[in-house]
């Protein structure tokens, strides 16, 4: 960043924001938009395109271009997702202006908020939820139909405006751009937008962290203060002290959702018993899933060692099917081309990352999972070495001798036993 000469432009744009939001996009890498642009292109005339972009938000000239379109298939196949993905120069753009706006509106927010917010996790909020099952009998799972598409441009624009002042205008300038810029489908057809807000964009975060705000948490508190939530962005679960307690506060959670522009999916939303060895009963609602993990009476150990049965979270069907689908694309049987250390050196960081996430809370669940990797490696064993042809024994006893002398080669949730 060489051109760092004071100009006169009209928003004061920092160009060390600009620089500091694009080492951020660089780190989360990501895929081009609709200019085909990767970030590795970008970065060969580095300078004068960051610079470009600079004067361009600083003058207040920049047009962001039409957003990427991209379906993925939802959880369990129940649908599509469409995921809007921006150019790298417009994902520099509004990662810039999401940096001013968090640093506005971060100190506001709910602490029972956790999506998107730094030093807080989607496994924080399963876990600040499994306490609140102790403690609460009653459970809403809400479910916000199609959140990111039904988003009210209006309500969103005033609650951003209310957070900046003549300083940062220009980032109220930018997100009503973003906001009606049009989706690209993969024919090449522009698909104008007067509500919602792509997931998948950089901004996307922080504006429906600040949506949801004022739309759930805040109004949840005040109207409800018996109740408690956890939410991670559009997700959420609403705790509360008894049956009616629960139909009331559904109730006027769904007219505050209408009066929002929103809708609360009428199938997938529930009440639910929070049921264990202490609070038995026949209900017709005595589980849901809240960010990959599915909440149920399970059998459970205390610290003296008795078994009893509590509502504990452990991985969720559909997680344990999605992680499957993957296996299966690994297709490790046909790779007898590749070394046992290639092999871990593959499969690694995503079973730390599985370990990491849906090993927190009743690890056993992911047992069978695990072992069908077991299987799996043994079998590409029997392929590799012929001594091994057809004697699936002993190539596990080879792996065990493998796994006990290096134990982390797999990590720590591929382990073989004897």
């Amino acid at each position: 960043m060489s051109k760092l000469k004071a100009e006169d432009k009209p928003f004061e744009i920092s160009k060390w924001l600009v620089w500091d939001a694009y080492k951020k996009v660089k780190a989360n890498k990501g895929a081009p938009g609709v200019d085909g642009q990767a970030i590795e292109q970008f970065e060969q005339d580095l300078e004068n395109n960051l610079y470009r972009l600079w004067n361009r938000l600083s003058s207040g000239t920049y047009f962001p271009p039409p957003v990427k379109a991209v379906e993925i298939p939802k959880p369990g196949g129940r649908g599509i997702r469409v995921l809007g993905i921006p150019s790298v120069s417009d994902r520099i753009a509004q990662t810039a202006a999401a940096m001013v706006l968090e640093r506005r509106v971060e100190p506001i927010f709910h602490p029972d908020s956790y999506g998107y917010r730094p030093g807080r996790s989607a496994l924080d909020a399963v876990g600040m939820c499994r306490e609140r099952c102790w403690k609460y009998n009653w459970a809403i799972d809400l479910d916000v139909q199609a959140f990111f598409d039904n988003v009210d441009h209006n309500l969103l624009v005033r609650a951003v405006e209310r957070h900046l002042d003549t300083t940062t205008r220009w980032v109220l300038l930018y997100v009503r751009r973003w906001l009606v810029a049009p989706l690209q489908t993969a024919d090449g057809t522009l698909q104008a937008r007067d509500r919602g807000t792509p997931q998948g964009s950089a901004i996307s975060p922080v504006l429906a962290n600040l949506f949801m705000h004022y739309a759930f948490d805040i109004w949840l508190s005040r109207e409800h203060p018996r109740a408690a939530f956890e939410r991670y962005c559009d997700d959420a679960v609403v705790h509360c002290v008894s049956q009616g307690h629960a139909e009331r506060v559904l109730a006027d959670l769904t007219a505050r959702m209408a009066e929002v522009g929103l809708q609360l999916h009428p199938a997938k939303t529930r009440i639910v018993h929070c049921q264990d060895a202490r609070r038995p009963g026949a209900f017709e609602h005595t589980s849901f899933t809240f960010l990959g993990y599915t909440f149920r009476p399970r059998l459970a150990k205390n610290r003296e060692g008795a078994h009893f049965v509590g509502f504990t979270p452990a991985v969720s069907r559909d997680a344990l099917i999605s992680m499957g689908r993957v296996v299966r694309f690994w297709h490790l049987g046909r790779h007898s081309d590749l070394s046992l250390n290639d092999l871990a050196e593959h499969m690694n960081p995503v079973l730390r990352g599985w370990i990491h996430y849906y090993g927190r809370y009743y690890k056993s669940a992911l047992y069978p999972l695990l072992q069908r990797i077991n299987d799996l490696v043994v079998r590409w064993a029997c392929r590799k070495f012929k001594r091994f042809r057809r004697r699936p024994k002993r190539a596990r006893a080879f792996l065990v001798g493998i796994a006990r002398r290096e134990p982390e080669l797999f990590g720590p949730l591929c382990r073989f036993r004897g």
